[in-house]
């Protein structure tokens, strides 16, 4: 029997390297919810903005990358009901759907399936398909959090740009940029075992 690494196939993620089971799944898809709300726990208020800098959106997008598209979305659903029934781990503690952010956390059940399906397709094995990847999720994230944002407070559409995309564009490049190192670091890894 030979002792070379098997590569990873195109069609898995990280967390399919793990002995498949239902528990593992169930264990995965709780995992990735609580991570979320505990990076949601990392916030730094933007002056001027209802919406915080937190690591939610990071780790909502690294949870759908590395489960991917089926058990990401899982994750950020159970993230969300728990957030909606009263758990108090939305950013800075919140919980319900009264929020203004709350489309920020709609679009993260999105993002986390579209970028699980990349994932899938082998979008996490290499630097720059890798932050193509992060930065899709990401607009997917504002595309449903931004509109939200508006009619939630009554802010025209460029005030919700101004509020809820402009502050928070330069800590996306750096949540890909961490991501770009991570994944397919990860892989290779994977690789070598």
């Amino acid at each position: 029997m030979s002792t070379a690494a098997v590569p990873a196939r195109t069609g898995q993620v990280l967390a399919d390297l793990l002995p498949a089971s239902r528990v593992r799944d169930a264990a995965l898809v709780l995992g990735g919810a609580a991570l979320t709300g505990i990076a949601a726990q990392i916030a730094v208020p933007v002056p001027g903005s209802p919406v915080p800098v937190t690591g939610q959106t990071f780790a909502a997008l690294l949870v759908g990358t590395a489960l991917g598209a089926r058990r990401g979305l899982l994750s950020l659903m159970l993230y969300a009901v728990a957030g909606v029934a009263g758990m108090p781990w939305f950013a800075e503690g919140g919980s319900g759907a009264g929020a203004p952010s709350f489309g920020y956390v709609l679009g993260m059940l999105l993002a986390s399936a579209a970028v699980g399906a990349l994932a899938r397709r082998g979008a996490d094995r290499s630097v720059w398909r890798m932050a193509g990847t992060m930065l899709l999720g990401e607009a997917v994230i504002y595309a449903v959090g931004v509109p939200y944002l508006a009619l939630a407070t009554g802010m025209s559409a460029s005030a919700a740009v101004a509020a809820g995309l402009t502050p928070f564009l330069i800590g996306d490049l750096l949540k890909a940029a961490l991501a770009m190192g991570a994944l397919p670091t990860a892989w290779k890894f994977a690789g070598k075992r």
